[in-house]
């Protein structure tokens, strides 16, 4: 109806549009070729939509609403559209945002604004959706995916902001559909990446490295089991060497396992029809996840179908390069740059991969503070120690006693002093790697404040003042009577085998002893024997 009474604004439309298309469809890679289905090329492009970790959402003073509330709590007269209410812009919103964008290597726009994207759904009160679809607050950009994508680069067409919709439930025992509308009005930041992916796997691998990017400029949590990150697939299908195919868009995935298998599904549901002599239509489609299927939800939609129009009540937003200057002095370390950091400090690139997947998860608390994590222990462990011995005590000892426990480091009980003291006494001798392990152990289940200095007398786990070696030496000649056919062995050559006399030693000694003194102590009666 719009479109017909103002042709001008359809014709406008088309041709924004299409520029924007071609530029994702004819971007071109390397031909790689796959196992699974050789001969041909996949070609993914993903629009991503994050949820903004503001306080309150995008365009009212409604406070954003968490998992697990009540429905329709979280609710203004402006987010259930009645009439006569305006819209407010959240200035946080729009500076976490321009975060993203900054992190993300685009250009942020001076000039911005905001469209009407109307489609009828009982998701959607207002009957269309705020959204930058024409006019984006940032264009360009960049995501540089780690090694083993081979150091692939995904451009980023745009990022734009938008509202959230509502929830809708299904209530399967009255058969009815109820709506809450505490999420509807949040704030959304839209992340358009250009079809630089070939591969399930280096989709997987783009969606991972932007939800610890928005982690760590602490834009959004990135929670996808919680809803907060949402992705729409576009994939299509084409023999090498040929122009691109006809792209299908699979909506709404919240998981990056789940994401894989729909792309991997809908590339052999494209390839089938091919080699049928089949065309494929372009279309919206779901995932079943029991099925491990796409199914069709609508033919696709072009810009026309949605009626854009610019809002009415929403001025551009306009962004000075001061403010910009400031949003990007304020930035936080960005994962590369905690990457370098890291193995300048002389950490490998796996230790630091393993301190930052263990932040890949940790919580992003409201308006982009995030919680504190594994690398940030890590760095006031470090300060005036020994970087290796830290990281050493922090993955294989700290790490470990968690994930035995099914904890994650968020219920780590250890205090970065404790851990400090712990590191230093032995670093200085004064308990035993050994003994140090057992304390470690003691403090994560009993969740203990105590100095680890204190707990280690109190356990029995200081090192022993042998000043004289007569108890190494009580302990190795016990040892050696006790074991025999070992000591025989290791006079026969089988110097391997010294490790299970070293072992009865540490035994016998409570582990208050180096294994490199017994070891010492063990040659030199052997030797004499």
């Amino acid at each position: 109806m719009i479109a017909r009474q103002c042709p001008w604004r359809a014709r406008q439309l088309q041709q924004l549009w299409r520029p924007l298309r071609s530029k994702r469809l004819h971007s071109e890679r390397a031909v790689r070729e796959d196992k699974r289905w050789p001969g041909w090329e996949v070609v993914v492009g993903i629009e991503v939509h994050a949820q903004i970790k503001s306080r309150r959402k995008l365009f009212s003073d409604a406070l954003t609403s968490k998992p697990g509330e009540k429905p329709n709590s979280f609710v203004t007269c402006y987010d259930a559209a009645l009439p006569g209410t305006l819209p407010t812009l959240n200035p946080k919103c729009v500076e976490l945002a321009i975060r993203t964008a900054i992190a993300l290597n685009a250009q942020v726009q001076p000039r911005s604004a905001f469209d009407r994207k109307h489609y009828f759904y009982s998701d959607l009160p207002a009957g269309y959706q705020i959204t930058q679809r024409y006019v984006p607050f940032a264009k360009g950009g960049h995501l540089d995916l780690s090694s083993s994508c081979d150091n692939l680069r995904v451009g980023i067409t745009q990022i734009q902001l938008e509202q959230d919709t509502a929830k809708s439930i299904f209530d399967t025992r009255r058969g009815i559909t109820q709506v809450d509308l505490n999420r509807a009005g949040s704030g959304l930041v839209e992340i358009v990446s250009e079809p630089d992916m070939r591969s399930p796997e280096e989709a997987g691998n783009y969606v991972r490295t932007l939800q610890a990017m928005l982690r760590a400029v602490g834009a959004s949590d990135g929670n996808m089991e919680l809803g907060s990150l949402r992705c729409d697939v576009n994939v299509s299908v084409n023999k090498h060497g040929h122009p691109l195919g006809t792209r299908c868009e699979i909506k709404n995935l919240n998981s990056v396992k789940f994401m894989m298998i729909a792309i991997t599904s809908e590339v052999f549901r494209h390839i089938d029809l091919l080699e049928r002599g089949q065309t494929v239509s372009q279309e919206t489609r779901g995932f079943d996840e029991v099925k491990a299927e796409t199914f069709k939800l609508r033919s696709k939609e072009d810009s026309p179908d949605y009626r854009y129009i610019p809002d009415p009540n929403l001025p551009p937003l306009l962004l000075s390069p001061e403010y910009i200057d400031c949003v990007r002095r304020s930035m936080p370390e960005l994962p590369q740059e905690t990457r370098a950091r890291l193995m300048s400090m002389g950490l490998t690139e796996q230790e630091a991969e393993v301190l930052m997947a263990v932040d890949a998860g940790r919580e992003v608390r409201f308006d982009g503070e995030p919680a504190k994590g594994a690398v940030q222990y890590f760095d006031c462990l470090a300060q005036g120690r020994s970087a290796k011995a830290a990281v050493n005590w922090m993955i294989h000892e700290l790490l470990g006693q968690l994930a035995a426990r099914k904890e994650t480091f968020s219920d780590n009980p250890v205090s970065v002093e404790q851990m400090g003291e712990l590191v230093d006494m032995v670093q200085n001798g004064k308990i035993t790697g050994k003994s140090g392990k057992a304390l470690l152990r003691h403090m994560v289940t009993s969740r203990s404040t105590a100095s680890p200095s204190i707990l280690a007398k109190e356990l029995g786990l200081l090192a022993i003042s042998d000043d004289d070696g007569s108890l190494l030496k009580n302990w190795c000649l016990e040892a050696i009577e006790a074991l025999p056919e070992e000591v025989q062995k290791v006079r026969h050559g089988n110097i391997k085998v010294m490790n299970r006399i070293i072992g009865k030693v540490m035994q016998l000694s409570g582990g208050r002893v180096k294994a490199g003194d017994v070891r010492q102590m063990l040659e030199v009666l052997l030797r004499k024997s």
